[in-house]
């Protein structure tokens, strides 16, 4: 995908940029939402025997991110195979004179 604004590139941008606005979204949810905007009917229910909206505020918003996080690995892996830009096409010379320096052989 050498050319930026070739049709796939921009297949790839739109998907892409899908995927991020939708893990947003589902962040802003739990982490203003749950824990802000909702606080009080959470607290209504009790898990692990602390209010779920304090528990959502204190905890349960730093585990949602981080299972997002690995959800965007996971799926932009996928998108990136998906359009032939992974690391497994990456082009690299076979011998160690990729990672020489000019100057170190003289």
């Amino acid at each position: 995908m050498s050319d930026s604004h070739s049709p796939q590139a921009k297949a790839y941008w739109k998907e892409n940029i899908r995927l991020v606005l939708s893990l947003l979204s589902i962040w802003f949810l739990v982490s203003f939402g749950m824990a802000i905007l909702f606080v009080d009917v959470l607290d209504n229910v009790r898990f692990f025997g602390f209010k779920l909206g304090f528990w959502m505020a204190q905890q349960g918003s730093i585990y949602c991110f981080v299972a997002l996080i690995f959800i965007y690995v996971y799926k932009m892996n996928k998108l990136d195979h998906k359009y032939g830009v992974d690391e497994d096409h990456d082009e690299y010379s076979p011998d160690d004179s990729y990672y020489s320096d000019p100057e170190s052989e003289k």
